[in-house]
Formats: structure tokens, sequence, C-alpha cells
């Protein structure tokens, strides 16, 4: 299985969302949690490209795909719906967790690249609602550029 993990090749993410998240973090779009209509600076920039880190609840531009295990996909979901009980006031558990269970199949789905591929996310307001879309980073090809980041493990 793949999911995706915040990755932070810079400090910017600090500076630029209200609430940053943690380098590997699991993650999900998290676009739920925006109306469009955010009014703070730090806000509309998590809203036009942050992921949603699901230990801290903070905004990552960038995420990477990573093959997991079945049970980090369960606890994902675990996560998420004591997030949505919590901070959204979901009804029930039961609830929580069918929303849950949809936002990370949602970010699984995200997950067709090969593991080790960047992705990020961009939003904005339509007329019938938020528009999303996400695209794949592309590294810059041998011989371009001055090579300014690397991609590690975890273990590394």
């Amino acid at each position: 299985m793949k999911f995706l993990r915040t990755l932070r090749l810079d400090d910017s993410d600090i500076s630029v969302f209200p609430k940053a998240a943690e380098p590997g973090e699991f993650a999900v779009p998290g676009t739920f949690s925006f109306s469009g209509e955010e009014e703070d600076r730090k806000e509309r920039l998590a809203f036009k490209s942050g992921w949603l880190g699901l230990e801290s609840f903070g905004r990552s531009t960038l995420v990477q795909i990573v093959n997991v295990s079945e049970q980090v996909i369960d606890d994902s979901v675990s996560i998420l719906a004591d997030h949505f009980l919590v901070a959204f006031g979901a009804p029930d558990r039961e609830t929580a967790l069918e929303a849950a269970r949809a936002e990370v199949g949602d970010a699984a789905a995200l997950c067709e690249q090969v593991a080790g591929t960047l992705l990020a996310i961009e939003r904005e307001m339509v007329e019938d609602g938020i528009s999303e879309r996400i695209r794949i980073v592309k590294r810059p090809e041998k011989g371009q550029h001055a090579k300014i980041w690397a991609v590690v493990g975890e273990d590394d």
C-alpha cells in the first residue's frame, strides 16, 4: 500500500502557514477544513497549497508518496476520526470514522505514482465550491540546475 507523508525541503512552511506540519507525518489533502473564505494571510496560503499532517494537524507544501502497511492506514483513519470529533464536532464516532475512511481513501487514491514521488496541491474557489488540483513535482533534469535538495529515507 502507498500513502502520503509530509516533506519539508526548507523552513518556508514554518513561516507561511498558521501551523506547519512536522516532516514525516502521514497526510491527507485536508480540504474539508476550509471554507474558501479564509481571511488571515497564512490561512489563505494554507488554503491555496497546504496538505494536512495527521499528527500536528499543521500544513505542508509538499508530500511524498511512501510505501506503508495497512496498519498505518488504519491508524490514520482513527486519528482523523478523533480529529473530526474534537475539532469539527462530528455527531458520533461512527460518523467520524466514515468521514475519515473516505478522506484517507481519497488520499491513498492519489498515490498511483512510484514511491518517492513528490506531490503539491493547489486550491481555489470556483462557482460551485472549492477546486483542487494535485500536481507532480518533478526533479530537474540532470545538468539543468544545481542540486539544491535530495530526498532521503527515514533511516538516513
